[in-house]
């Protein structure tokens, strides 16, 4: 198969064609992040292509696949270098009657058999009637309370999960003046807007302070879910559900933690190019694989305009 299309530019890179494949053709440990969002086992079928992880037969076949991804990631990852990967608890199906299974659990003990450390787990909590609208989840209706609230569900959150290569760190991932820039709704309070840049002991710069508070915390409560890189005009008929990509709040945020300006970001499930594009506006060098080309040509459209406008909360909507 290797590669049908790509587009190579001064600060990305992307291609249509299948992961393995194009990240076989790269070299070891290059690599200074990655982040993505893998299918979610099952929860969504994305194509009919037999390469797309998400046609596996099962749950098991989903993670014999996966896990050939996921110890590519390792071979071009620096040592003391992360990948992240976005995902969320599954339903067993939408009867009503239904069960969780643990997917990050399950990412998690794959992870760590090929060799990687999780360091840290950031929970994105979603509003629970902008899910049930989202995804028409039965026993997320406030109907089933009101008939029988043992069946009833939750609005699952979304996690972040934070992984490490083994080995020391060739180049630290340094913020000599502190972060600088905010990816989320809640305000920085104004009095701290005079020390932004702050050049003096990093122990006094308050507005940096703020900051990585608010990304240090295991709950990330006001990530905006509307601030997306447009995607309608990807979906094809075979598309099941809705597509949504990754709100560039939790690239921006992964990003600037875990990789320096100039670096090399990796996305091997690029979908409409929401990680490559937060790399690119930060800075960094992006790298994207994309298999369905629907996606791919979106991608395309979506960095052509990378570097030259910022996506706002309210820029697209979402699909109900």
């Amino acid at each position: 198969m290797a590669v049908i299309d790509q587009v190579i530019a001064d600060d990305y890179a992307i291609y249509n064609g299948d992961c393995i494949e194009v990240m076989q053709s790269m070299p070891d440990a290059k690599v200074h992040f990655s982040i993505y969002s893998p299918p979610f086992g099952g929860l969504y079928h994305y194509s009919s292509n037999e390469r797309d992880i998400s046609n596996c037969d099962d749950y098991a076949g989903f993670f014999d696949h996966y896990g050939y991804v996921v110890r590519e990631l390792a071979r071009l990852t620096m040592p003391g270098r992360c990948t992240a990967v976005h995902c969320t608890d599954i339903p067993s199906g939408n009867s009503g009657q239904d069960y969780l299974i643990d997917l990050p659990g399950d990412i998690i003990k794959l992870h760590q058999r090929h060799g990687w450390q999780m360091v840290a787990r950031h929970t994105i909590w979603k509003e629970p009637l902008w899910v049930r609208n989202r995804t028409l989840t039965k026993n997320l209706a406030h109907k089933t309370i009101v008939d029988d609230s043992a069946y009833a569900g939750v609005a699952s959150a979304d996690y972040l999960l934070i992984f490490r290569k083994a080995g020391a760190n060739p180049v630290p991932i340094a913020h000599p003046t502190g972060l600088d820039c905010y990816a989320g709704e809640a305000p920085i309070p104004a009095e701290l807007h005079e020390f932004k840049g702050y050049t003096g002991k990093q122990t006094g710069n308050r507005y940096s302070h703020w900051i990585w508070r608010q990304y240090a915390s295991s709950i990330w409560d006001d990530v905006r879910m509307g601030r997306v890189l447009p995607f309608r005009d990807c979906k094809d008929p075979e598309d099941e559900k809705h597509v949504h990509p990754l709100q560039l709040d939790v690239i921006d945020r992964a990003v600037a933690l875990r990789s320096n300006p100039g670096e090399t970001v990796l996305t091997p499930f690029m979908g409409v190019g929401s990680e490559v594009y937060g790399a690119v506006q930060a800075g960094r060098r992006g790298i994207g694989i994309e298999l369905k080309p629907s996606y791919y040509r979106q991608a395309v459209r979506n960095l052509e305009m990378a570097g030259s406008v910022e996506v706002n909360a309210d820029q697209t909507e979402l699909d109900l």
